[in-house]
């Protein structure tokens, strides 16, 4: 009587079990199509980086174990590694803050209720979508070369040009206004986080007499802190990865005198043109260790500047 019991009372149970693991299986059956493309075209690749990083390989024959040769080389002997940093470095610093003041800065004009606002959102977010393409890239070399369109608008006002992309000093200055114009994305952004502050806490703030700049900096500026952040960090990673611009404008060199040489556009040079690939997957694991850490700065500064509404 008491095995009968206990059977008729194990049996929901085992019941239950295989219905999860049904349900279990099921789920996992969905994700097999995304753990296989993980598993072949993200994680593998990264393994097989961070091998090659510590090897000798051309492409050509099996990679040869150098151990930390390739770090060792690179951060002691390679000049143009160092060049590659400060250029990459000048132009994330430069480049990403001006375009987040842009940014937000269309955003509060756009923000104003104006008509045809949708229109105008695409209109200002279509560099974006065009910025990082060949095209643009050549079209902005045409643009700031000797005989470029910035040459020909000087010359109305009696004013003799240069080749911008052809000069040192002004080379970089070009790809980081072009970074600048690629302001749309950020841009929305911005525009979504404008929409979610109260107004009941401007129209508190015209009862006391605030002015714009008042509201601004008191109220705007701290409730869109989280929205500045996360644009900072997206922006800044996808600075460190810029590549395009460089190299159509530079013609795939650096060019002139590695003022153009970004980082990214190094470790294609030492992978795809000197066949130095086990060299340039230890240069793009060094990128990944700044990306990183600068990514955990930020998070790390955040609480400083930050607000949250759901603090104290």
């Amino acid at each position: 009587m008491q095995s009968t019991l206990t059977a008729r009372t194990d049996q929901p149970v085992k019941s239950g079990r295989k219905f999860t693991l049904r349900q279990d299986l099921t789920g996992y059956i969905f994700l097999l199509p995304w753990l296989i493309g993980f598993v072949v075209f993200t994680l593998g690749p990264i393994l097989a980086s961070l091998y090659l990083s510590f090897t000798n390989y051309d492409l050509m024959t099996m990679p040869e174990w150098v151990g930390i040769f390739n770090y060792n080389r690179l951060l002691t002997r390679d000049a143009r590694f160092a060049q590659s940093m400060s250029v990459t470095f000048t132009f994330v610093v430069t480049s990403v803050p001006l375009q987040l003041i842009v940014a937000l800065g269309i955003a509060l004009v756009l923000n104003r209720g104006i008509r045809g606002l949708p229109w105008y959102r695409a209109l200002f977010y279509l560099p974006s979508l065009l910025g990082g393409s060949v095209a643009i890239a050549i079209l902005w070399r045409q643009v700031f070369g000797n005989d470029g369109l910035l040459n020909q608008i000087l010359l109305i006002f009696g004013i003799e040009g240069q080749s911008w992309i052809g000069s040192p000093d002004t080379a970089l200055s070009t790809l980081i206004v072009l970074r600048v114009w690629q302001f749309g994305s950020p841009m929305v952004i911005f525009l979504a986080g404008l929409k979610q502050v109260p107004q009941s806490l401007y129209e508190a703030a015209n009862i006391d007499g605030a002015n714009s700049v008042q509201q601004f900096f008191k109220i705007t500026l701290p409730l869109i802190t989280p929205i500045f952040f996360f644009n900072l960090v997206l922006q800044m990673i996808s600075a460190f990865q810029a590549f395009t611009p460089a190299y159509i404008i530079s013609d795939g060199t650096g060019a002139p005198a590695d003022s153009t040489l970004f980082y990214s556009l190094y470790i294609y040079i030492q992978g795809f043109r000197y066949f130095r690939m086990g060299y340039a997957a230890a240069m793009a694991w060094i990128m990944l260790i700044v990306i990183v850490f600068f990514t955990i700065l930020n998070f790390g500064l955040s609480r400083f500047w930050v607000f949250y509404g759901d603090e104290d």
